[in-house]
């Protein structure tokens, strides 16, 4: 296997949706049904329509600066050198809390049909992180080539329930159509906010494909397509076939399998939740470990983490630090029973405040593209609204923008002690040299 491998439109495609199409869609449809009723199918339109402007912005920004950097690049191209690290700290330690969150709920979906608690939920996630690592580790030609046949997977699944649930749809589940008001669609759309997701990570791949100009606008356009049909399809035959009552089943998709295959529904769930665990968890690990390679190459975190930066190259490094970080979390969130919720939540704040870095910066970068930077501008008001909701968790986002400022300061003073040292060095040898030749 040639580790110059680049990545084209299918593994692209692949990777972008597995990043974007996460394990929400396995309950987000239940609980925006109780919380506004046939309503909520609004708010999946909005997020829909909202995912366009994102999307289009983080692909502008990709095919004009295609590097492992990502976000972090945008940002230093828009706002000076010294925003890299700060941004590029803000993704690279999130992907070890954002992936264990995740590969926790695809867990938690197999040790419910395997009669299991929370310890296994962890077991679960620890194999399917260490699955992911290793394919990452192997390469992008494995790892992409792996994620195309999941996501294709995936959607044949998903496809599939929503055919053969389609028949036992009734009219009377849309009426009354906002139950709980029209305010509670836009709680739902709150709610969605992170099932839509994950172009952050992704834009550290845009340096990896063999023309990002003439792909990423294509990868873009597919991956919003497929995320909406499904996202759209699903939520929509959940609705007809089951509902929005407080009886209303956690899990919709396992209820919509029943009508065409029985109860073996609830074990399919179960390896469709690890296979969308294992798509969203690939894909940040493959973003997350060749931004750390970036940040390594440009003296943002230690240089030893930069090899493996190059395009087509396979960071390693940086890949054993991700996952050293990640085996730490899920070993603390065994022994100290740390559930999911302050997990994910911690994830969510910096990731959202990596948003606010990328959408700022494509504000500043694409005043040429008045497409891209209205979106831009549409997208970062959105973001900076839900970003004022985290509370006390946004001291995560604060702590490693400070522990990047102070990293900073750090290599600029050794880097002035290493260039002052080799200063007297020189002006030792020339000493030297005038002694030599006054003797002489």
């Amino acid at each position: 296997m040639s580790s110059s491998h680049r990545i084209g439109v299918a593994q692209g495609t692949a990777l972008y949706v597995g990043a974007v199409l996460g394990g929400g869609v396995l309950a987000l449809p239940a609980l925006t049904a109780r919380e506004a009723g046939p309503a909520s199918l609004v708010a999946w339109a909005l997020m829909v329509a909202f995912c366009v402007p994102i999307a289009g912005a983080f692909a502008s920004l990709g095919m004009r600066y295609p590097d492992g950097g990502g976000v972090a690049t945008f940002a230093a191209k828009a706002f000076g050198p010294r925003t890299s690290a700060p941004v590029g700290w803000l993704f690279y330690f999130a992907v070890p809390v954002g992936t264990a969150s995740a590969a926790i709920v695809g867990g938690s979906y197999v040790a419910d049909a395997l009669g299991g608690g929370y310890p296994m939920s962890l077991g679960v996630a620890a194999v399917l992180l260490l699955a992911a690592y290793v394919s990452n580790w192997l390469g992008l030609k494995l790892s992409g080539g792996l994620q195309l046949l999941l996501v294709g997977l995936l959607a044949a699944l998903m496809v599939a329930a929503v055919v053969v649930a389609a028949p036992d749809s009734r009219a009377e589940h849309f009426t009354p159509f906002a139950p709980h008001g029209w305010f509670a669609v836009g709680h739902a759309a709150t709610l969605l906010f992170f099932a839509f997701s994950g172009w952050e990570a992704v834009s550290h791949l845009s340096g990896e494909f063999s023309d990002p100009r003439r792909q990423l606008p294509v990868v873009t356009a597919l991956t919003v397509v497929t995320v909406a049909v499904l996202y759209l399809g699903v939520a929509t035959t959940s609705m007809a076939v089951l509902g929005s009552g407080p009886d209303r089943s956690s899990v919709p998709l396992t209820l919509l399998l029943e009508r065409g295959i029985g109860s073996s529904a609830s074990a399919v769930t179960a390896v469709a939740a690890a296979l969308l665990t294992f798509a969203t968890v690939n894909a940040y690990i493959a973003g997350g470990s060749r931004l750390g390679a970036a940040l390594g190459r440009d003296g943002d975190l230690p240089r030893r983490l930069g090899k493996g930066n190059g395009a087509g190259e396979i960071p390693r490094r940086s890949l054993l630090v991700l996952a050293s970080l990640t085996a730490v979390l899920l070993a603390a969130a065994a022994v100290l029973d740390i559930r999911l919720d302050p997990i994910m939540t911690a994830a969510s704040a910096c990731f959202v405040a990596v948003y606010i870095a990328g959408l700022s910066a494509a504000v500043k970068l694409l005043r040429g593209s008045t497409f891209g930077r209205a979106g831009a501008v549409v997208s970062l008001a959105a973001v900076l609204v839900v970003f004022c909701f985290f509370g006390w968790y946004l001291v995560l986002p604060a702590a490693l923008v400070l522990g990047a400022k102070v990293f900073q300061r750090y290599r600029a003073r050794t880097d002035d002690d290493g260039a002052d040292t080799a200063v007297r060095d020189a002006g030792d040898q020339d000493g030297k040299v005038t002694e030599q030749a006054a003797a002489g």
